[in-house]
């Protein structure tokens, strides 16, 4: 199982670093993010709160989000071409298939997100150093990464074109990021907006992860929130693993 996850996830890492096309898009990326949210929104801003630091773990949570939906899009391409095929009738585990496209999916993921945060921290960003709210903030980005490479995997599995596949994945996407208190506090939002980012788990990773960044009201419990992320990896893991199974089978 592990030798074969391992070359599964190798292969696409070494495409990855590769194609130029897909390295260039998720350097430049980033960049853009932190410059037009990050330094831009936050000059618009009243007040002299460092919004940087405030808004670098919504933009981590939209960098998680985009290389899911690229490695679901990466799965998906390799089914309609008929690699996955091949995969399966080679003498593997099928599962170290799905283990080695979440791994690749969340590999390419924090490799955007190690230039997300250099650029942020060349922008101003700090960190607390609080050496517990830097390692629950790390565990819960692992888990949200994990959480939706294995969603856009599910979509992946049920698309029948490249086209549906981005209308599905749309509907979650940049939704769920700005149904959140990714970019802005949540104080003067309507009620509605409140109670659905409170069910949101985009708001669930930055509740664990803004500590680690920068002072906020928190509107609920650390320790809750990442249990809700626990809960929702095993939920979206599951609805892989089922998908997975019905299309292979």
């Amino acid at each position: 199982m592990y030798t074969a996850t391992h070359t599964i996830w190798l292969r696409h890492m070494r495409k990855f670093f590769r194609n130029r096309e897909e390295l260039g898009g998720l350097i430049i990326q980033p960049i853009l993010w932190v410059a037009l949210f990050g330094i831009g929104m936050g000059r618009m801003l009243p007040g002299d709160g460092d919004y940087v630091s405030f808004m670098l773990p919504g933009i981590l949570a939209l960098t998680a989000l985009g290389s899911a939906t690229g490695g679901g899009m990466m799965f998906l391409d390799e089914r309609l071409r008929g690699i996955l095929r091949e995969y399966q009738v080679a003498p593997i585990p099928r599962m170290s298939i799905l283990l080695g496209h979440i791994l690749a999916t969340v590999s390419k993921s924090f490799f955007q997100i190690f230039i997300v945060l250099s650029v942020a921290f060349v922008a101003g960003a700090r960190i607390s150093g609080d050496i517990g709210n830097l390692a629950m903030s790390v565990v819960a980005l692992i888990l949200f990464a994990v959480g939706f490479a294995s969603i856009a995997l599910a979509v992946a599995m049920r698309s029948k074109s490249i086209m549906g596949y981005h209308g599905m994945i749309f509907l979650f996407n940049l939704p769920m990021l700005f149904a959140s208190n990714a970019l802005y506090p949540l104080e003067n939002v309507p009620t509605w907006m409140r109670w659905l980012a409170m069910f949101n788990p985009a708001t669930w990773y930055i509740e664990v992860a803004r500590p680690a960044f920068a002072v906020h009201t928190p509107i609920m419990s650390s320790l809750i929130a990442l249990t809700l992320l626990c809960a929702f990896v095993a939920w979206s893991i599951q609805i892989a693993l089922s998908r997975f199974r019905a299309m292979t089978s």
